[in-house]
């Protein structure tokens, strides 16, 4: 495992902040009739604007800078010129970017037009169970603290669906490093938590059945049951004063502030 020091965790910041600005553009350009190829066109060039590089394009053959995962979707999806959003869509847009050497990774789910009730309402459930996950990121902790809460929180608002097979992970000079963090787990096991660890947290609810299956492109993971998923994720570094979210968006300044985490850079 890789621990940073306050200076790594600062560029790793920075990494963040363009990751955050490529999903707030990528927010105000969801709308019907939009291409998931459109979306990924718009992503690149956001990060390369910034001085930075699309840490998915390429990354063991993947050919697109986001994941642009619609509906039954969950995680993975290939963006394409045939995948047109419609009213009522739902779409998971994952997104990273590496700069000088320091990885970002962070993913929103967009309702497309006027949302579903059912949709909204898991995806909120979704996103607020990220924020219970963030919560536990503090010195002396265990791993499992950070599922536990994650997956406490799905169950308890909704019932929904918890995918299991994907979750998050370490990150910093690479996207994805040791350890491998659970949705799910038990209070007071797992590794201890230290300060200077970078973690993505990044949780997947499904309206259905949590079981999922890859398709035969060989990326995009659909449920099994067909209902439609969704999934929030933010890179974060643990510090002596609390967690840090490196990926934080201005939308997230309030939320950080009632957390009562530390206060990024914006």
């Amino acid at each position: 495992m890789q621990i940073k020091t306050p200076e790594q965790i600062a560029k790793m910041r920075a990494a963040g902040q363009v990751v955050a600005r490529a999903l707030d553009t990528l927010r105000a350009a969801v709308r019907p009739g939009v291409s998931t190829l459109e979306l990924d066109s718009i992503a690149e060039k956001v990060i390369r604007d910034a001085g930075a590089v699309p840490s998915f394009k390429g990354y063991h053959g993947f050919p697109g800078s986001i994941c642009a995962s619609v509906n039954e979707e969950v995680v993975h999806g290939i963006p394409s010129s045939e995948r047109v959003l419609a009213e009522g869509d739902i779409i998971s847009i994952d997104c990273g970017a590496i700069l000088d050497g320091w990885h970002g990774d962070s993913a929103i789910t967009v309702a497309v037009g006027e949302g579903r009730p059912e949709d909204l309402a898991m995806m909120e459930t979704c996103e607020e169970s990220m924020w219970q996950g963030i919560a536990q990121m503090l010195p002396g902790g265990r791993l499992g603290d950070i599922g536990h809460a994650i997956g406490g929180h799905i169950t308890k608002h909704g019932g929904y669906g918890n995918v299991r097979e994907y979750g998050g992970h370490g990150i910093g000079t690479e996207m994805h490093m040791d350890p491998h963090v659970l949705n799910y787990g038990k209070r007071g096991k797992g590794i201890r938590l230290v300060e200077g660890m970078c973690l993505a947290i990044e949780p997947m609810t499904t309206l259905g059945k949590q079981d999922v299956v890859e398709l035969d492109d060989g990326w995009t993971v659909v449920t099994r049951d067909g209902r439609r998923a969704a999934h929030f994720e933010h890179s974060v570094a643990i510090t002596a004063q609390g967690p840090l979210v490196l990926t934080a968006r201005e939308s997230d300044r309030d939320k950080i502030t009632q957390m009562g985490f530390v206060q990024p850079t914006w």
